[in-house]
């Protein structure tokens, strides 16, 4: 008899779960879930898991819990109503219980304390009952820690150069792919550290990557001694918020030429993991030129990349996207001319020595077959000159010039 009435308790339960939006699968795990949430320990979270401190702490401040049988799944995907329920809980979070799927009182504190909105998706079942994607957990953790941004693109930098999220591995983002149960925990004490005061370790190739898929560079996070200046410069902004974007595209005012930059990308020739060297050929088979001989197309005097690895390549990654007279402008399947400006060599006869103390260009087989910039970490001067990036159009005739400056900034050595 009382295995009868547990039965139909059991149904009664499911029932009202069912009727408040809530599928089978989910009232289960729900009811499970908490009849464990005493469990500390897993059969599924070994020894050496890479997330069993962050589970571990995850269940013992009580937002998170196991299932029957000794489990976590930690490999689990997590739905977004399962995300913003341990979140709400972790950051404690007041809520009311009310007539209703079981996720919306916690929504409903999420949207009043900023962590959703409306436009991030649909406030309705199905959308609640997804899998959730790697950005948009980025972008609960980031407003979760009191930051905020208007620009979709910016939260997974926002992320990760706060250490909120790490990458996949040699700068790979996935902000597409789904969350695991492990995954998410190990991102809530994240949260919880920084809002702690914490400072977290910081996965540099995720953020190059987040920064060039939010703005077209990388430049801040891989050469960030280079292009600085003073704080006045960018008052109520970052560094960052420096780059024109906006400008990438050129186009000339009589509409005859358009080219884009698709992203400048800095490499760092001295770590040999950089995750974009890949983009170009072999780094033993690039060269740079110190003098003005070229036989074929081919510099006579030539000096091998591979003598200079104390540098940066700057990649300027870009296209034509028309030219329709290509008597005024010349055209080139690399896109836009680049070029940076307010680095000097600080000895003309020690650079026509092959002795690399300025910005130069780089090439592969012959001359201009790149569009990529070799810079020198040190050895170059500045003096009373800003440092500067353009693109520019590839003029035959002086009509019709256009310029766009990507980024001015006094620079280290500024004014010596």
């Amino acid at each position: 008899m009382k295995k009868r009435i547990v039965s139909w308790l059991l149904f009664a339960i499911l029932l009202v779960g069912f009727t408040n939006g809530t599928s089978a699968e989910q009232a289960v795990e729900t009811t499970t879930e908490a009849a464990v949430d005493s469990q500390t320990s897993f059969t599924d979270v070994k020894i050496d898991h890479w997330a069993k401190g962050d589970i571990e702490r995850a269940i013992g401040k009580g937002y998170v819990a196991g299932y029957p049988g000794g489990l976590f799944k930690p490999d689990q995907p997590i739905k977004r109503d399962e995300f913003i329920k341990m979140v709400v809980t972790a950051l404690g979070l007041p809520i009311e219980t009310g007539i209703g799927a079981w996720y919306e009182p916690y929504v409903k504190v999420a949207k009043e304390n900023t962590l959703y909105a409306t436009s991030d998706f649909a406030n309705n079942d199905k959308e609640w009952n997804t899998n959730i994607t790697r950005q948009e957990l980025a972008r609960i953790a980031v407003r979760a820690t009191g930051a905020s941004t208007n620009e979709d693109d910016k939260w997974m930098y926002l992320a990760t150069k706060t250490g909120l999220i790490t990458g996949l591995g040699k700068g790979e983002l996935g902000k597409d792919k789904t969350t695991t149960r492990a995954q998410s925990v190990t991102i809530i004490e994240r949260i919880l550290s920084v809002k702690d005061g914490g400072t977290l370790p910081v996965d540099k190739y995720a953020v190059g990557s987040a920064e060039i898929a939010w703005h077209g560079t990388n430049i801040f996070t891989v050469m960030p001694e280079i292009y600085v200046t003073d704080e006045k410069d960018y008052a109520g902004k970052t560094i960052e918020e420096l780059w024109r974007q906006d400008l990438m595209v050129l186009e000339t005012k009589d509409g005859n030429y358009k080219g884009v930059l698709e992203a400048l990308i800095a490499i760092d020739l001295e770590d040999p993991n950089d995750p974009n060297l890949k983009l170009l050929p072999p780094v033993s088979e690039l060269k740079w030129s110190y003098g003005s001989g070229v036989i074929d197309g081919v510099p006579i005097d030539q000096a091998p990349v591979t003598k200079s690895m104390n540098s940066y390549l700057l990649y300027f990654k870009g296209k034509e996207i028309f030219n329709k007279d290509p008597n005024r402008y010349g055209s080139d399947i690399l896109g836009p001319s680049a070029m940076l400006s307010g680095m000097q060599w600080n000895n003309k006869d020690d650079f026509y020595k092959g002795i690399l103390n300025r910005p130069t260009l780089v090439y592969h087989h012959k001359e201009n077959d790149l569009n990529v910039t070799i810079v020198p970490k040190s050895g170059w001067i500045q003096g009373e000159k800003k440092l500067k990036i353009q693109i520019l159009t590839n003029n035959k005739v002086a009509a019709g010039y256009k310029l766009n400056v990507l980024l001015e900034v006094k620079g280290p050595k500024y004014g010596e």
